[in-house]
């Protein structure tokens, strides 16, 4: 190997260092869209459209998405919550979360009715703390994590059923959380996701997140997604 070789740039290093580092929704053209299985909750699609001059077929989850929220007191401890989830059979602890499946309801909405009937709780202050793609190979499932802080009990009490009915409710030190994260004690990604959104957001003094009714035009149910 020559000194040349040694300090030889890796191919298109600059183009990439100039790039925004942002995904970027990508049109293409859908050939066909079918429903191929109807569930309880979610449904599976299979679409046929061209990428790069093919024509390709996938089957995926089409999900009507979901929010969760990490609410977090003065005391920067963090709500928990354990249930059981079937398909791991595990009960594992996550934070309040819910489905986008009441039609018409903002996002924010939802988060805040999920908070109150997971954890009988509100909040006064709601900013967005993340937001990810559960499983893009597979599914549309898109989900937004929430900061609720300046917390209050409900006037009354939820009445839970099924998984729900023994929640488990725990409040953690925001740094505790993390710990259980990274001895990979703890598996749900929306907690994974939000408690280590949480800990960068809390060294910046809790600046830079956006308000809690902020439009979502990543989501791919949303009228601007791809826009």
């Amino acid at each position: 190997m020559t000194n040349n070789d040694e300090h030889r740039e890796p191919p298109a290093a600059s183009a990439v260092a100039a790039s925004p580092l942002a995904d970027t929704p990508q049109a293409v053209e859908v050939l066909s869209s079918s429903t191929v299985f109807t569930g309880r909750v979610w449904d599976v699609r299979r679409e046929s459209f061209e990428y790069n001059g093919a024509v390709i077929e996938r089957d995926f989850v089409d999900h009507t998405g979901a929010v969760a929220v990490l609410a977090i007191d003065e005391a920067e401890r963090v709500l928990l919550i354990k249930q059981y989830r079937h398909p791991v059979r595990t009960r594992e602890w996550e934070i309040p979360a819910g489905l986008l499946d009441v039609r018409g309801e903002s996002p924010l909405l939802a988060a805040q009715r999920e908070l109150a009937e997971e954890a009988d709780l509100e909040a006064s202050e709601w900013s967005v703390l993340s937001e990810f793609y559960t499983s893009p190979g597979g599914s549309d499932e898109a989900i937004r994590i929430y900061l609720a802080r300046g917390l209050s009990a409900t006037a009354e009490a939820f009445a839970r059923s099924d998984e729900e009915a023994d929640i488990e409710l725990r409040w953690v030190t925001l740094d505790e959380a993390v710990d259980a994260v990274m001895a990979r004690e703890l598996q749900n990604p929306s907690l994974v996701v939000g408690v280590l959104a949480a800990t960068v957001a809390r060294s910046r003094g809790w600046r830079g997140l956006e308000a809690g009714d902020v439009i979502w035009p990543r989501h791919p149910k949303s009228e601007a997604f791809g826009a």
